[in-house]
């Protein structure tokens, strides 16, 4: 399974996701926004990023919270990271609100991406204090540059967000 991903404005991708509803499209909002493609074949995107889904627990949905955390992750560290991170889905398919998770291997960069929906913003956060994120560990030596989280929601409509 492969998941493609490209940005654009909400009305944009929404059109596109509209015209291709056959497809398994999910379009995530915040500040910016994003369509990933999920599909065993090529994608319909004309200039997408590009990952193989490495592990994956749960289906995504129309509506939700979504945790993506980037990680680049050094050649040579791909194994310890892909080893390391491969449990993750056993912590998470029970855990109150979880609905879905991808572990995305990159095909044209280094930077994988672990990405987590949840029914709710505040069920994510419950899970992070609940101290099970400290037996998810990832080698800082794997690591070959500076990692980030994304945070969107996933619904029908679009949703107004402001900058502070």
């Amino acid at each position: 399974m492969f998941t493609y991903i490209t940005s654009g404005t909400y009305h944009y991708l929404k059109k596109f996701e509209v015209k291709h509803y056959e497809e398994q499209m999910y379009l995530m909002q915040s500040l910016t926004c994003q369509l990933w493609h999920e599909t065993p074949g090529p994608s319909i995107f004309q200039s997408p990023r590009k990952y193989e889904v490495i592990d994956s627990a749960g289906k995504l949905s129309a509506h939700g919270f979504v945790a993506s955390n980037h990680l680049a992750i050094s050649d040579e560290g791909r194994p310890i990271f892909e080893y390391e991170i491969k449990n993750l889905s056993k912590m998470l398919i029970h855990k109150q609100g979880f609905i879905a998770l991808r572990v995305l291997r990159p095909l044209t960069t280094d930077t994988y991406i672990v990405m987590t929906m949840w029914q709710k913003e505040s069920e994510l956060d419950e899970w992070k204090n609940s101290g099970m994120l400290d037996h998810v560990t990832v080698s800082k030596s794997v690591l070959s540059g500076p990692s980030f989280l994304s945070t969107f929601y996933v619904d029908d409509e679009e949703i107004e967000f402001f900058e502070d």
